[in-house]
């Protein structure tokens, strides 16, 4: 099951309306990690096994993913949130830029389609412009197990007789290096020990998997993943994290105004450093069973915070941050610490009548500020985020234009706001 390609163009051509001023009271349900459900959805190709997924986040990202597994002879049936999928013949290593141009899922294929097959043409991975993203580590580990790679009109190609188990220390660290290379070690040969991996959740999710699967991981040391190779591995059943971004925006949205939100299906320990910087400034967030209780905040203090690598402030949340900050009296400072371009939405916030000021990779944001609402333009995925939740505290109308942004990384997004109270809807772009 995915979109049909009406479906998918209305989406790509759809607006957000939002009516602020309003009251958000309910509770939400957090779905499945994207970031988690990419890379463990590429682990398929490590095995010709069948595979069960639960909590499975319905995200553009996800469809472009399976359509390249697809592409590549996996077989899946799709039932709410429960996936099942196998890939018992691998009929091609091609994954072609038209499935994947807006992901960069497309990477975390290079690994596995090598371990298996011995070769890949991998399209350059797409996704968000938000400044370089470079590949260069995974490209780096997979040459020294083996690997020889060529560039060729838009794809990289890769070939290997056979991949051999490396000690490689990533220079910097990376998510979805450290993900491929992981994947890969699974299926080489001889004993792979990989160091300054990243830490994020979504790993060690990864890891679990793996080890489900029959991988020999030892992860005691997660920043040092020792990893002896296997001639095959199995298929498995797994349930995916909640997805502590989409976890995080929806705290940030009950900390607006005089708001009283319920989370459910979360995992308040990935937020951790969110949740540090919001009782700084005056947030009450509570635990509540699987969940968290966000209360109605009083005066907002202003805040000084970066983006880290987990388990410090993730970059992922930044832009909506940015937008809780221009609602606390005082003046705040951002730094972005990830990504060269990731301010994109500071500009959509001043049209909604924010006081922000760009300083190399610092925003300086002025409040508190009333916002108006108007006409906004998602740049990327979190920052279509941010423009949301501006809308849901503006006077008036405000219309985000492409929305397909947002439908990449968050699951029925308007539906789980107009659920707690918020006035937003679709509308179709003439």
């Amino acid at each position: 099951m995915s979109c049909t390609i009406e479906e998918e163009t209305l989406m790509r051509n759809s607006k957000i309306l939002i009516r602020g001023g309003n009251r958000l009271s309910g509770s939400v349900s957090i779905s499945g990690a994207k970031n988690a459900a990419l890379p463990e959805l590429a682990a398929v190709v490590l095995s010709d096994g069948k595979f069960r997924f639960t909590n499975v986040p319905m995200v553009e990202d996800i469809r472009i993913l399976l359509r390249a597994l697809q592409n590549v002879g996996a077989a899946y049936d799709l039932n709410g949130d429960e996936l099942d999928i196998r890939l018992e013949t691998l009929s091609s290593g091609l994954v072609p830029r038209e499935i994947v141009e807006t992901t960069r899922a497309s990477v975390l294929l290079l690994g596995p389609l090598l371990a298996r097959n011995g070769y890949a043409r991998v399209s350059m991975p797409g996704g968000c412009p938000i400044g370089d993203r470079k590949i260069n580590y995974h490209i780096d580990g997979l040459k020294k197990m083996g690997a020889a790679f060529r560039f060729e009109h838009e794809h990289i190609i890769a070939e290997a007789n056979a991949l051999k188990g490396i000690d490689y220390r990533f220079p910097g660290k990376t998510v979805t290096g450290t993900e491929n290379l992981l994947m890969a070690a699974s299926l080489a040969e001889g004993t792979t020990v990989l160091r300054n991996c990243a830490l994020e959740p979504e790993i060690s999710d990864l890891v679990e998997l793996l080890v489900s699967m029959g991988a020999d991981i030892n992860a005691d040391d997660p920043e040092t993943l020792v990893i002896e190779g296997k001639s095959s591995l199995n298929g498995a059943s797994h349930r995916i994290i909640p997805d502590r971004i989409e976890m995080g925006t929806f705290v940030i949205a009950g900390c607006l105004e005089d708001n009283d939100i319920l989370i459910e299906n979360a995992a308040p320990h990935f937020i951790d450093s969110l949740l540090d910087i919001l009782a700084a400034m005056g947030c009450r967030v509570q635990p509540v069973g699987n969940g968290m209780k966000v209360l109605a905040c009083g005066d907002l203090q202003p805040a000084n915070i970066s983006t880290e690598p987990f388990p410090g402030f993730p970059t992922d949340l930044q832009a909506q941050l940015t937008t809780l900050l221009t609602q606390a009296k005082g003046t705040s400072r951002v730094t972005e610490n990830i990504f060269n371009n990731r301010f994109q939405h500071v500009l959509e916030l001043n049209k909604l009548g924010a006081e922000i000021q760009l300083k190399g990779n610092t925003a300086i944001i002025n409040g508190k500020t009333s916002f108006t609402g108007c006409n906004l333009r998602a740049t990327d995925l979190r920052a279509s985020a941010a423009l949301v939740l501006g809308g849901l505290i503006a006077n008036g109308e405000t219309i985000v234009h492409n929305a397909y942004q947002l439908f990449r990384g968050y699951e029925n997004m308007p539906e789980k706001l107009q659920k707690i109270g918020a006035c937003v809807k679709m509308i179709d772009s003439e």
